[in-house]
């Protein structure tokens, strides 16, 4: 990269994202943002072509190419327990159902990434066309874990969860929910207790976490990957299009008649997937309410009532 330093603009939704999610730890970090941006720009031999806006809800996406020329993908991300392990996820999968990780500064959130075509996300698909292209991509990532990682588990995630519970009883919209809050816990107790397969997960599977691609028709991206049962993953699939969903006629049948179609096309348990649905979905209410999106928040316990 040479010529003068590129200017790197924070997009207002990362901003308002991270600050509303992690306080004062965001704030420093987004302060910081533009500087690490561009010391990976140089470190790496990137040349900046455009920021992505919005761009995600943790860190900023940029599309640069590097010396030889060839497209490539920056993310720099605010590290958390979730994100922390993406490298690891990619490393494994190595392209195999999920975009390729060509370099990683992990201690800075930082990856290189090849260049998909993010304007063409899973989600542009219909419904019944997503979910076949969906399915047949979970059972590419549906892997061993690798050997001495420290990816976090399924139980990690059910703790953090229940933090979350604590931490949000007093909400008006949580405290009309308590006893779904209440069975989510428990039946995520019971069922990690209860687990007897251990695959890598994605962590964050969904229509628009799969983009279309060169190399294969559609790539998984954005994991927050840990160890666990595959119907943990497939109950953020159940859960995508809510609003849809949520909006036809009968929506308590069509909710369960998804429950049946995806437990039996991946032979997963379905009442393991109607529990973990449930948890899952009431996890979204929760992280909706720590950002002040209520509606959405009301949407996902909509949604639990229906499991």
């Amino acid at each position: 990269m040479s010529g003068a330093a590129p200017h790197i603009t924070v997009p207002t939704w990362l901003t308002n994202s991270v600050t509303a999610g992690h306080g004062e730890e965001g704030r420093q970090w987004l302060a910081t943002l533009p500087a690490r941006v561009a010391t990976h720009l140089t470190r790496w031999g990137l040349t900046l072509e455009r920021t992505l806006d919005p761009g995600g809800s943790l860190s900023l996406v940029a599309y640069v190419h590097r010396d030889d020329l060839s497209p490539a993908v920056l993310k720099t991300g605010l590290v958390t327990p979730e994100t922390a392990h993406e490298h690891t996820a990619l490393t494994h999968w190595a392209g195999r159902g999920a975009v390729l990780l060509l370099a990683a500064d992990p201690a800075e959130g930082v990856l290189l990434l090849e260049r998909l075509h993010g304007e063409i996300p899973l989600r542009s698909l219909a419904e019944p066309k997503a979910m076949l292209e969906a399915t047949s991509l979970l059972h590419r990532l549906w892997v061993e874990p690798p050997t001495g990682s420290a990816l976090p588990t399924l139980a990690d995630r059910a703790a953090d969860t229940a933090a979350r519970v604590a931490e949000h009883r007093a909400d008006s919209a949580a405290a009309v929910a308590q006893p779904l809050l209440d069975e989510a816990l428990a039946t995520a107790e019971d069922l990690t207790g209860s687990a007897t397969e251990t695959f890598l997960l994605h962590g964050d599977f969904h229509h628009g976490n799969v983009l279309a691609a060169d190399r294969a028709p559609w790539l998984a991206i954005d994991p927050r990957p840990l160890t666990g049962e595959r119907a943990y993953d497939l109950a953020r699939l159940v859960l995508d299009r809510a609003d849809t969903l949520l909006g036809s006629p009968g929506a308590p049948a069509a909710v369960r008649r998804r429950l049946h179609q995806l437990a039996e096309a991946l032979d997963v348990d379905r009442d393991r997937l109607r529990g973990w649905t449930l948890f899952r979905a009431v996890d979204l209410a929760l992280r909706d309410l720590a950002t002040g999106r209520r509606e959405d928040a009301e949407l996902h316990l909509e949604f639990a009532g229906h499991v």
